[in-house]
């Protein structure tokens, strides 16, 4: 049920070369079409050159484009509400996670295969496959560029260099004929590629062309409704290359609602363990998931693959706790925030998010100052006591403070309040309680491989509080080196396209098909599957919620905030928060407080509304329109 692809032309030319000479083929300038195409060993070939350069925001997917293995490793996650980077400043600038000259190198190699198909001598069955692979790549490349650029050059045929340069030159179509593009490729993709593939062959699927219009299609809505609270102008958007009318929003709605709703009456695919008897249980069940996407055959939809040590990624030595970095000197990179942690509902008030509550304080919730010795803090025997009650898949996606992750206790520390009052935060010496003749660190422990918190060497320890999980795995030990992590990658699963429908419906009023009442139950579905037994109302509000908790970190929210337009209000010289767990040696036994705090050494951020859209590059040689403010 799942279509799943290995990664890298370099392992698929390993796997395919040795079945004939593909590579010999003559001329070496020309794509002998017969004998590439028309031979199932070269059709592998070659699309497994086109599947590897898809836009899959998978784990090498940083600030600097697709399969950027080394470096910083920021991910999209860090420039949200949902993390920051351990050592680095997470300023969003025009370069950032773009993708233009390989979207067009793929768009070329795609058509060349589009351009062969009418000529090739092969059953009617491979060339009807061959048609919605093509047209499903065709859909992933433009969507990639849509959201980017807005409306751009479509090139549906293989151009021919006859000396013209001019001749060569495509504008940019209006943004709302790119997306009206991207969905009819969709529906091209969807009524000609195969429900699954014989023998099992990892590929695109009719469901995948199905969850991929309802991503695009919700997209193109979000834009279409909330685009106004972006104020643009110049050029491109008085041509309408970027941009698109609100009462365009409801057709794009009911698209998103058409495409999900094809994946969930096909009974193909449902949530990975629905029904968990516990939280503990839940949040262990979405955990595996993640670990490895093998343990949830019914929920993974498109899955992209890592089949070989120095060709996968680097989420297992960048971002487990410091403390289990096994010799590896860049650990502790991704940092979950505060403002994450609060997002997530309480079992006992369902329905709303549950910031966390440190003291009786009327301003507790706004208080980042520090600690405060007249506060009435709240205090708790362990170091995760205040996390009690939350979501489990908090506790599935981020290492809470004195939780086990590899049979270790994570300590995350950020100082002790002596028995006078006074307190040591982020900094101070060794203290031995007279209480108890213990002694005490600030960061709750003697050496530096002790703890995984606060401490500035390095850049090695979280300065959240919290330490990541999400993807991490737990059976083997961090491995010294790059790109050797071989977690799988879902890029669609069957809660997004759940919680795609939600919103699509919610948004837009939808009441055809008993929509509402099906989407309401979509919503809570995915939430009990997270140990909730409380049903919630649909509003835009909860589903909201949903899509940050439910899909943290999968590289959704990041294009959540820019396609409802609410980057810029996000981040507006804004500044995320930490929350810091602290000994207090006032009491006996010593107890833990926490303190809401800002995040150290972090700059504020504004997030400019001319970032909606990517700067074109190359406009001087390639004659298009700019997008605004650029």
């Amino acid at each position: 049920m799942k279509s799943i692809f290995k990664s890298g032309l370099i392992a698929a030319t390993a796997l395919f070369c040795g079945c004939s000479d593909f590579l010999e083929l003559r001329p070496k300038d020309k794509l002998d079409a017969q004998a590439l195409f028309s031979d199932p060993e070269g059709v592998k070939l070659y699309m497994a050159n086109l599947y590897a350069q898809l836009p899959i925001e998978d784990f090498n997917y940083l600030r600097g484009g697709f399969n950027d293995f080394y470096g910083e490793n920021m991910v999209a996650a860090m420039f949200t509400e949902e993390a920051t980077h351990s050592e680095y400043q997470a300023h969003l600038t025009a370069d950032n996670f773009s993708w233009w000259t390989e979207a067009y190198s793929l768009i070329r190699d795609v058509n060349i295969l589009a351009d062969a198909i009418p000529t090739l001598n092969i059953p009617n069955d491979q060339r009807t496959s061959m048609v919605g692979e093509v047209a499903f790549i065709k859909a992933y490349a433009y969507f990639g560029l849509a959201k980017r650029y807005g409306g751009v050059p479509i090139i549906d045929r293989v151009q021919k260099w006859d000396g013209d340069v001019e001749a060569l030159k495509v504008p940019r179509s209006t943004e709302k004929e790119t997306w009206d593009y991207i969905l009819n490729q969709c529906d091209i993709a969807s009524g000609n590629l195969p429900s699954a593939w014989e023998g099992g062959q990892r590929r695109a699927t009719k469901w995948v062309a199905y969850a991929l219009k309802s991503r695009a299609a919700l997209h193109a809505a979000s834009i279409a409704k909330f685009g106004s609270r972006a104020t643009l102008s110049g050029t491109a958007v008085d041509m309408h290359l970027v941009g698109l009318t609100p009462d365009l929003a409801n057709g794009y709605y009911e698209a998103a609602i058409k495409a999900a709703n094809e994946v969930m009456i096909s009974r193909k695919f449902s949530l990975y363990k629905p029904s968990p008897a516990t939280p503990e249980e839940a949040a262990e069940n979405y955990r595996k998931m993640f670990e490895d996407p093998a343990n949830a055959p019914e929920e993974t939809i498109f899955v992209k693959g890592y089949t070989k040590q120095e060709l996968g990624h680097n989420y297992n030595i960048y971002y487990g706790p410091s403390q289990l970095a096994n010799g590896w000197p860049h650990p502790g990179r991704m940092n979950p925030n505060l403002e994450l942690v609060d997002a997530y509902e309480r079992y006992d008030n369902p329905g709303k998010s549950a910031p966390i509550v440190t003291s009786d304080a009327p301003d507790d919730l706004t208080d980042y100052s520090g600690f405060r010795p007249d506060k009435n803090y709240r205090k708790f025997d362990t170091p995760y006591g205040i996390f009690e009650g939350k979501d489990a898949r908090l506790w599935g996606t981020v290492i809470l403070p004195g939780t086990q992750w590899k049979e270790t206790t994570i300590v995350i520390q950020a100082g002790y309040v002596k028995p006078d009052g006074t307190a040591q935060i982020y900094s101070g010496n060794p203290y031995v309680n007279p209480a108890d003749g213990k002694t005490y660190y600030v960061f709750g422990g003697a050496n530096k491989t002790d703890y995984s918190g606060f401490d500035t060497e390095g850049g090695n320890y979280t300065r959240t509080g919290f330490s990541f999980k999400k993807f991490l795995d737990e059976r083997i030990p961090t491995l010294y080196g790059y790109n050797n992590s071989l977690t799988d990658y879902i890029d669609f699963r069957y809660a997004e396209v759940l919680l795609n429908y939600a919103e699509a419906v919610v948004e837009s009023g939808y009441t055809a098909d008993n929509a509402q009442a099906t989407a309401k139950k979509a919503l809570n579905d995915i939430r009990r599957r997270a140990a909730h037994t409380n049903d919630i109302e649909l509003t835009p509000e909860n589903v909201q919620r949903e899509r940050l908790v439910e899909l943290a970190f999968e590289n959704k929210h990041f294009w959540d905030l820019y396609r409802r337009r609410e980057y810029h209000t996000l981040c507006n010289g804004s500044i995320m928060h930490a929350l810091l767990p602290v000994i207090d040696l006032r009491e006996n036994p010593a107890k833990y407080i926490f303190i809401r705090a800002d995040i150290q050494r972090v700059a504020r951020f504004t997030f400019l509304e001319k970032m909606y859209y990517h700067a074109i590059p190359g406009t001087t040689a390639n004659g298009l329109v700019q997008n605004p403010q650029y």
